[in-house]
This record gives structure tokens, sequence and C-alpha cells, in this order.
């Protein structure tokens, strides 16, 4: 398997925290779009955090999947927040001007 055909997974590492891994790529992201929904719906109004330093490979598809992340997380009130953004996300965020509306620690 290479890099841009790694299975993305969603890794819970503790309460309202996790970890994303994988490849963030066109192939692999429509299936995964559903993976933070029970975890934004249980939430409760609480800050969600996901780690994405286990990110092997990103396009802009890996991009589109965390602006509709964020969309789904402000319509129940839950503020999503994105860490170790990678090099290559950042990237492509910087060049399509997404960065300010990516919620980045």
């Amino acid at each position: 398997m290479s890099q841009a055909d790694e299975q993305v997974r969603l890794n819970k590492t503790s309460e309202y925290h996790y970890q994303l891994t994988g490849s963030l790529s066109f192939n692999q992201v429509s299936p995964v779009v559903n993976l933070l929904d029970n975890a934004i719906a249980s939430a409760n109004n609480s800050d969600v955090s996901v780690d994405l330093s286990g990110i092997t490979h990103s396009d802009s598809a890996g991009l589109a999947l965390l602006i509709e992340w964020l969309r789904r997380a402000k319509q129940q009130s839950v503020r999503l927040v994105f860490l170790n953004l990678p090099d290559q996300l950042h990237e492509i965020a910087r060049i399509s001007a997404l960065l300010p509306i990516l919620s980045l620690e």
C-alpha cells in the first residue's frame, strides 16, 4: 500500500481529544467524512481537538474534509481545534487563503 493509499483512522486519545492517522487523499476522504460526527454530537459545547500529526499524505480533499468537520462542529455549537497541521496541508490552506478559518493550535 502506498503512502497515498494509507487508510484513515480516527483514534480517541482522551475525552474530546482524537488523533487522525493515514492519508487524506481524494480516494480516502469520502469514506471517513462521518468519522467525527459522534464526537461532535457528544461534546456538549466542549472543545474537540484533532491531532493531525499522524497524517502521512494530503491533498485538497484533506483540506475539504477539515472544513466540512468545522462546519458540522459549528452547527452543534462545538469548537473544533486542529493540532499539528502537516506542512502539506498548511501550504494548501495558505495558497487557498483558508488558513484563517482553520482552528489551529
